[in-house]
């Protein structure tokens, strides 16, 4: 499944973004904590360049936290500034404000006093579609009207500046992949989480991908919540999937395994938590590729 989606809407983002960079102190993007360097989006390094940078990593609720502390500490050694967050509940959105503040109020103790400029914090947040950058923004400003909110990609489509109550502005954007995965695994990782609409995917193609990602770390997961064997795990997805169709009683005429009915639903589990805190990439795997 080659997975490529880079609709108009996204073209005039990166535009949008491009214009307002110059506007803004310091640039906040949330990731998901359960792939944490596959939702970054390696076109915004570039543009920002030039700017101090926040990661949220967002949706820890739902991640494991060893692995996501082992990014965290990997981000901040490149010199971002990392807050963890469970945006649903509020946690760590508080600090995000905090980091920008601190970020740019040093920054500011270094100009000399004709640069200086005594107005407010301006941050501009972004990430890619369904990392929750929406729900963070609404926590951050308190109030459930400040930012349009849903569960599928694209929901933000327009510039908004919105005032926090510390005084900071934040430049809403909507959110924005990139034009081409060049690591397909990275395409298939972002598929996963529901960035991409899956309107334009095969999910059966898509939920045996992910049983082959998620058994060779939680095995075990699958084992308990589907009622499979262990030798179930040393086959390929494929048959992983029809498996947990029959164990689930989705079967057709003829007690055929239905499974894309078990795609769906392996998919939306997944993405809703039921299969416990995960993470689909490692630092040491992705140590491996930015060393390459």
């Amino acid at each position: 499944m080659d997975i490529q989606w880079y609709p108009g809407h996204m073209a005039k983002t990166k535009r949008m973004m491009e214009e307002n960079i110059r506007l803004v102190d310091v640039v906040v993007e949330v990731v998901d904590a359960r792939i944490p360097y596959s939702s970054k989006n390696p076109y915004l390094d570039q543009l920002w360049s030039r700017r101090p940078r926040v990661i949220v990593m967002n949706k820890i609720d739902l991640a494991d936290l060893s692995i996501v502390d082992s990014f965290k500490k990997w981000y901040e050694s490149q010199g971002y500034a990392v807050v963890s967050a469970d945006s649903l509940k509020g946690k760590g959105i508080r600090e995000i404000a905090l980091k920008a503040q601190e970020i740019v109020q040093a920054k500011r103790k270094t100009q000399s006093q004709a640069l200086r400029q005594d107005r407010p914090i301006r941050m501009m947040i972004t990430g890619i579609p369904n990392v929750g950058k929406s729900t963070v923004i609404n926590q951050m400003a308190h109030r459930s009207d400040a930012a349009k909110t849903g569960n599928k990609p694209g929901v933000t489509k327009g510039k908004q500046w919105i005032r926090l109550d510390n005084g900071v502005q934040l430049l809403d954007t909507p959110g924005m992949l990139w034009p081409k995965f060049e690591d397909p695994e990275i395409g298939y990782k972002i598929a996963f989480i529901g960035s991409i609409s899956d309107t334009i995917l095969d999910t059966y193609t898509l939920a045996v991908h992910l049983l082959d990602d998620l058994k060779v770390r939680y095995g075990e997961r699958l084992i308990e919540r589907y009622k499979l064997e262990a030798e179930d795990l040393e086959q390929g997805g494929d048959h992983l999937i029809e498996a947990i169709a029959r164990k689930r009683g989705h079967l057709k005429s003829g007690s055929v395994p239905d499974v894309e009915r078990t795609a769906v639903m392996l998919v939306d589990e997944f993405r809703s938590g039921k299969l416990g805190r995960i993470c689909l990439e490692t630092m040491e795997v992705v140590s491996g590729k930015t060393q390459d």
